[in-house]
């Protein structure tokens, strides 16, 4: 069983990645691929998505890390939380906490998702992805949404990350039929 899960969420975590590096493949021979539109309106998202996030947000701000644990379940596989899988989320978000009860990493999740978003992939590969940070190219941002940009990541890591022009922050996928799919780092 815990292979099955181990090939599941390789295959989960190629799915992410591939779609991340296909936003930032370079072909000089063709014309580059469109930009995605940013979004902010959440109640034009498919009501799954919307319950999906009210969830989310809900339990997020209460502040107990423990009560996203019925969140994460609610999907058939756990959403992907880090490169490798993991099998307690919430254990390994209390390890990556600051102070070991994962509010920070809540916080964070509040704020990755008080941005815009964008619709990335099509078919099954189709997700709603936040901050719309991690589908555009970072050294292409408007001055608001730079602003926008530093109120999600902290100083340091937003001149690393306009350094390589790829987003590496925070980010959070969810299906258009509601499944989550990850919030990893």
């Amino acid at each position: 069983m815990k292979r099955r899960k181990n090939v599941i969420m390789i295959a989960l975590l190629a799915l992410v990645t591939g779609s991340t590096a296909l936003v930032y493949a370079e072909d000089s021979g063709k014309a580059a691929a469109p930009v995605p539109k940013v979004l902010y309106d959440l109640s034009a998202l498919p009501e799954p998505v919307q319950q999906m996030l009210r969830e989310i947000i809900v339990t997020a701000e209460a502040g107990d890390i423990e009560a996203m644990r019925p969140v994460l379940e609610s999907n058939e596989l756990k959403p992907m939380v880090a490169a490798t899988y993991v099998d307690d989320p919430i254990a390994y978000w209390k390890e990556q906490s600051a102070d070991g009860t994962g509010r920070d990493v809540l916080a964070a999740m509040l704020n990755t998702l008080s941005s815009g978003f964008v619709r990335s992939g099509k078919g099954y590969d189709e997700a709603y992805v936040w901050p719309y940070f991690a589908e555009v190219d970072i050294n292409k941002l408007t001055p608001a949404q730079e602003v926008e940009f530093y109120r999600i990541v902290p100083p340091k890591i937003a001149t690393s990350i306009k350094k390589t022009g790829k987003y590496n922050y925070y980010r959070l996928g969810i299906s258009p039929s509601g499944v989550w799919h990850y919030f990893i780092k």
